[in-house]
């Protein structure tokens, strides 16, 4: 899950961004709404949580360009008042939910996973191809009934490859699904992490690598036997 967090509180905002990379999503951070407003018009994230006061661009206006540009991409709007006016003006703006400061992180973490879901395509509870599975909520992933330890940026990686149902994913579509703003696209970043993937799955290998163009799962989302791979 890609997300942006704009607010204009950089310790808060820098607590926030910590928190939810521990929980295995790739964050992005802005500190006014004209550098929210630049991040969110070139780069496609699943949620946005938006501070309401802020420098320059208001999130109020944020709000209004983010929701107009047709993107799939769910508001989580801050705010340090939770006045139930303030709440209906925030939801009137086309936020998709509204949280008031001070706020416990546990919930915070909840309501980001519940629009993460909604701004991408419903995807099976438990998605498969051969006799890998990944459980998306409990964050797991078995071979053959056997549990595969996986570090964040390989479950995400498997994650996205499993989602696409046999389609290519392009080495720069990972990146961009996977890591954040922070991660070097010239690096071979991708190509480690999906390696040391195919060691921890183990044989028969199921990631196919489509030269000049990127990595695919076939049969991803059903139990069909896995392909000739090119390794």
């Amino acid at each position: 899950m890609r997300v942006l967090v704009v607010e204009d509180e950089a310790p808060l905002a820098e607590a926030v961004a910590r928190g939810l990379r521990r929980e295995g999503m790739a964050v992005d951070v802005a500190f006014t709404g004209d550098e929210g407003h630049e991040k969110a018009t070139v780069t496609r994230y699943d949620v946005v949580v938006l501070d309401r006061d802020l420098p320059g661009m208001s999130g109020d206006e944020l709000c209004r360009e983010i929701v107009t540009s047709g993107e799939l991409t769910r508001v989580l709007m801050l705010t340090a008042s939770g006045s139930v006016s303030d709440r209906v003006e925030g939801l009137s703006l086309g936020a998709d939910d509204y949280l008031a400061k001070p706020f416990a992180f546990p919930e915070l973490v909840a309501r980001v996973r519940a629009l993460g879901r909604r701004a991408t395509p419903a995807t099976p509870p438990v998605l498969v191809a051969d006799d890998v599975e990944l459980d998306p909520a409990k964050r797991s992933v078995h071979r053959a009934g056997r549990p595969v330890e996986l570090t964040r940026k390989e479950f995400g990686v498997l994650e996205v490859l499993l989602s696409a149902k046999g389609a290519v994913v392009s080495s720069e579509e990972l990146l961009e699904r996977v890591w954040d703003e922070n991660a070097d696209p010239f690096t071979t970043t991708v190509r480690v992490t999906v390696m040391t993937l195919r060691k921890k799955l183990g044989e028969p290998g199921i990631i196919e690598t489509v030269v000049g163009s990127g990595y695919r799962v076939p049969g991803a989302g059903t139990a069909a036997g896995s392909a000739s791979l090119d390794r």
